[in-house]
């Protein structure tokens, strides 16, 4: 039996406050532990519904990946996002389009515009506030969002070269249902040979319900584009774009000029013979404004009804009625209207207005609009009586009538 200690003295209290102690201390790690679990947890919630997104280049890689974007995100958290979010987020980027420094192509035609998505990009390690957009390739906002597939485009602009095929595109790609190359492919001219998955590769993403196109002018007068067009779908719709194809060859010589001023004038290059007035129609300006020889070829292979041919004339002076039209041909609600445009007394031509958010008006790049240089009266009249024929037979083949012979 011990013995008894002093007054008021308990030996064993000792031992159970250190045990209280240590109780308590694992009860607040237990709980700090669990704070921070629950609040990683909303942290990354939160930056899955308001992060930016990423999706896959065209190549395969993600965006994210070294040397390939600055996207956050992933395609695992677009899971969550609600179908109809997610197509009102799609037609949104859509929306937000910059002008982009034109990019030259081989025939001398440019990418006016780029679509370029709002605070998708940024400096490396940066966050995208404050810094530029960088340039999306065709199909990229359809493929940031992980929608969408490749397809062979169901419409086609197949010419004419300095008709105004690239007025059109540009104005067309403000639809949220058309989605195109912005670049010529000139698959069915140029690159027939690497075959159509590389054709399909070229075209952007589309959702359901939108139609894919591209546009090369030199198709119209290519004698295999035809066969070729049609041996890739019977159905492709199919748009012309003429001009007066005087008005036409002129333009066609003046943009030839800026690149080789040292050419010899449009009159000596126009006639095979001055003294006898013989026209030389194995030159290409010449050549391409006779319309009715190579639609010939095209009705051999398409229905009339398959084709629309577009005045490039009213394309300058009623650009929504003209796009009212082709929106009707390839069977879209009418969205491009007359509140989409204005008339560039500069340029001669109609614009874009300014979209929502940006402080300049959406016009073709400085090589559109040139001055034509100044052409002898005679040899416009001997062009004029040169082509009439052609024209009437051309306003009968299509049933309508340009007026060019006024």
């Amino acid at each position: 039996m011990a013995p008894p200690g002093p007054a008021g003295a308990h030996p064993t209290s000792a031992e159970p406050l250190s045990r209280s102690i240590f109780r308590k201390f694992l009860l607040m790690l237990c709980s700090l532990l669990t704070s921070l679990y629950v609040f990683y947890c909303l942290a990354e919630r939160c930056q899955t519904l308001s992060g930016p997104v990423v999706g896959l280049s065209d190549g395969g890689e993600e965006a994210g990946a070294p040397g390939r974007g600055v996207l956050a995100g992933g395609p695992r958290e677009l899971a969550v996002w609600p179908a109809v979010a997610h197509r009102k987020r799609l037609l949104q980027l859509q929306q937000w389009r910059r002008r982009r420094p034109p990019v030259p192509r081989d025939d001398g035609d440019e990418a006016a515009w780029v679509e370029e998505p709002p605070g998708l990009a940024a400096s490396p390690g940066g966050s995208g506030a404050g810094s530029s957009v960088a340039e999306a390739p065709p199909g990229t906002l359809a493929l940031l969002l992980d929608e969408g597939s490749k397809q062979l485009p169901q419409a086609i602009i197949i010419g004419v070269k300095k008709g105004g095929t690239r007025a059109l595109l540009e104005f067309l790609r403000i639809h949220p249902d058309v989605r195109a190359v912005g670049a010529e492919p000139h698959f069915f001219d140029r690159s027939y040979h690497k075959g159509l998955a590389w054709y399909r590769d070229l075209m952007p993403r589309t959702l359901e319900g939108q139609i894919t196109m591209e546009k090369t002018p030199s198709y119209f007068v290519t004698r295999e584009a035809p066969a070729r067009i049609s041996a890739m779908s019977k159905d492709t719709k199919l748009i012309v774009v003429v001009r007066d194809p005087v008005t036409r060859a002129i333009s066609d010589y003046t943009q030839t000029l800026s690149k080789r001023p040292d050419i010899p004038t449009f009159e000596s290059l126009t006639f095979k013979n001055r003294s006898t007035g013989l026209i030389d129609t194995s030159w290409s300006a010449i050549q391409i404004g006779i319309y009715a020889k190579h639609l010939e070829h095209w009705l051999r292979h398409f229905p009339i009804d398959q084709m629309l041919f577009v005045s490039g004339e009213r394309l300058i002076s009623d650009p929504a009625g003209e796009l009212g039209r082709v929106q009707d041909f390839l069977g879209l609600k009418r969205i491009i209207t007359d509140k989409h445009f204005y008339f560039n007394k500069t340029k001669g031509f109609p614009c874009l207005k300014k979209a929502e958010g940006s402080s300049k008006p959406h016009c073709l790049g400085k090589t559109k609009g040139r001055t034509h240089p100044e052409i002898d009266r005679e040899v416009v009249q001997r062009l004029r009586e040169f082509y009439r024929p052609f024209n009437l037979k051309f306003y009968q083949m299509t049933g309508h009538d340009f007026g060019w012979d006024g």
